[in-house]
C-alpha cells in the first residue's frame, strides 16, 4: 500500500506501448488458446479499477465452445461474424441492473443500496457507466497480460440477452474477442486528436 507522500513510479514505456501505443484492436487470431486460468487472471486484474460506490456492475460471459459461439451467431452483424467465430474467447461485457442488492458487502460503510433500490433510471444509468468502465479495465487487464483484444459493439443486444441473460437483470453491453492477434489482420492504425484539439485548461 503506498505510504502517505510516496511518490509512484511511472510505467516504463514497453508497459506503456502494450497498454496504448503499440497495443492495436485485433481482427485475426494466430491459434494459440485462452486458457480458464488466463480469464480469471485478466478478472483479478480489472476487479481493482474504481466504480461509483464499489459497485461493480460489469458481468462477463466468456464465450469459447462451440456451442457457446453458436448461440453467439445469430447476434453478429456480417462484419464481426467471422472473425468472433474464429477468436479463441469472446467476452460479452454486460451489467447489472439489480448490481445495488449487493451493496451491503461491497460498500458496508454506507446504506447505498437505498440510493439505487425503486429509482431504475438512476440504477441503469449507474449500472452502464460503471460497467462500461469496468470493460475497459478489462481491456487494459488483457493487455497487461499479453492478451490481445478486438472490442465491438456491432451485434444485436436483444439477441444477446435472450441468448444468455433471459429471466435475469443482466444486459449486454459490447463484446471483446480475446486471444493472439496475427499482424497480417491489422489496418493501417487511424489518426488520433491531439491535445489541443479536444482538450481545454480551465
Amino acid at each position: 500500500m503506498d505510504q502517505p507522500g510516496e511518490t509512484r513510479v511511472a510505467l516504463d514505456d514497453a508497459a506503456l506501448d502494450a497498454l496504448f501505443r503499440t497495443a492495436r484492436t485485433q481482427n485475426k487470431w494466430d491459434g494459440r488458446p485462452v486458457s480458464d486460468d488466463d480469464l480469471r487472471a485478466i478478472f483479478a486484474l480489472m476487479r481493482f479499477g474504481p466504480t461509483s460506490a464499489n459497485s461493480s456492475p460489469a458481468r462477463f460471459v466468456f464465450v469459447r465452445t462451440p456451442e457457446g459461439k453458436e448461440r453467439l451467431r445469430p447476434a453478429l452483424s456480417a462484419g464481426n461474424l467471422d472473425k468472433t467465430m474464429a477468436a479463441p474467447a469472446t467476452a460479452i461485457v454486460a451489467y447489472d441492473l439489480k448490481f445495488y442488492d449487493h451493496l451491503p458487502r461491497l460498500f458496508p460503510h454506507a446504506d447505498a443500496r437505498s440510493w439505487f433500490a425503486g429509482n431504475a433510471a438512476l440504477a441503469e444509468e449507474t449500472a452502464f457507466r460503471n460497467g462500461t468502465l469496468q470493460g475497459g479495465y478489462f481491456i487494459l487487464a488483457a493487455r497487461a497480460l499479453g492478451i490481445d483484444c478486438g472490442p465491438m459493439s456491432g451485434f444485436d443486444k436483444a439477441k444477446v440477452d435472450e441468448a444468455f441473460f433471459a429471466e435475469s437483470s443482466f444486459r449486454s453491453n459490447f463484446l471483446i474477442n480475446l486471444g493472439h492477434g496475427d499482424p497480417s489482420g491489422l489496418f493501417p492504425r487511424s489518426p488520433r486528436f491531439e491535445f489541443d484539439e479536444v482538450c481545454s485548461l480551465a
